[in-house]
């Protein structure tokens, strides 16, 4: 089966939203056979007013997965803390990208 991955990193207060972090881990995942949910993607193609509206829209994509690829930082992120909290809560794997990149 296909995992489906989200990303979870830092954005909040990063340069760009910190899109290189995002795109490059979204490339490593997919070029690995992995789907991929990469919340940069989804604030770009549906643009929220609040960090609250961002959180609520990345919460429902976050269910759509089957686990978590952490970015470095994450932990340092209050919106990744959330995803993280609830993947562990619901049992998903919740990983590094680096640990993905070799074992998805």
């Amino acid at each position: 089966m296909t995992q489906r991955l989200y990303i979870s990193g830092p954005m909040t207060g990063k340069p760009h939203k910190n899109y290189k972090a995002f795109f490059f881990a979204a490339l490593a995942l997919r070029d690995r056979g992995c789907a991929v949910v990469n919340p940069w993607e989804l604030d770009v193609m549906d643009v929220k007013d609040t960090w609250e509206e961002c959180l609520r829209r990345d919460i429902v994509a976050l269910m759509t997965c089957t686990g978590v690829a952490t970015l470095p930082g994450w932990k340092k992120s209050r919106g990744a803390l959330l995803e993280v909290y609830i993947a562990k809560a619901l049992k998903w794997p919740v990983h590094s990208l680096k640990y993905w990149r070799n074992h998805a």
